[in-house]
């Protein structure tokens, strides 16, 4: 099977879409390079580190958000079980850990292939839906983290549904 390659030109670069998004929306933002644009967040639980880069070789657009937390040695292995449980439940994006920092962070891309362009809706979706991962989730990393909960624990005291206010 032989593959065509055709060159294509973009009219806007794809992180020049997402500076012009954080613009409108006021997020504090820094321009780190052509390629790449980092976006702070306030969550509920955590402040979230957001950073866009444009990969070029494969007409992506990859987004990492991560957040404050660090993982202890000892607790690898149980944070490792609790991704794959959390993993296993999202339709777009996964979580990793960073072993050598201990950071947690969401990751997911958007495939841009031919020459398509992004539009500020499919970036704000693909912000949005990271950072309602990270919200839905961030408080089971703590509990296994701090509270020494085993994953499946973790992540069954932060799914529970709840009724009304208090």
């Amino acid at each position: 099977m032989n593959l065509v390659e055709i060159e294509t030109t973009r009219d806007l670069h794809p992180v020049d879409v997402i500076e012009q998004v954080a613009h409108n929306n006021d997020w504090a933002f820094e321009r780190t390079g052509d390629d790449e644009i980092a976006i702070s967040v306030s969550g509920t639980w955590s402040d979230y580190h957001v950073s866009f880069s444009w990969m070029e070789d494969y007409e992506a657009l990859h987004l990492a958000c991560a957040f404050d937390i660090k993982v202890p040695d000892t607790r690898v292995l149980e944070v490792m079980r609790l991704l794959s449980l959390i993993n296993e439940q999202l339709l777009f994006g996964h979580f990793d850990l960073w072993e050598q920092e201990g950071a947690i962070m969401f990751r997911q891309s958007l495939l841009l292939a031919g020459g398509a362009e992004p539009t500020s809706q499919q970036v704000e979706v693909l912000l949005t839906s990271a950072l309602e991962a990270c919200e839905c989730y961030f408080q089971s990393f703590q509990f296994v983290v701090w509270s020494g909960m085993n994953g499946r624990e973790a992540l069954d005291s932060v799914l529970f549904e709840t009724v009304g206010t208090a």
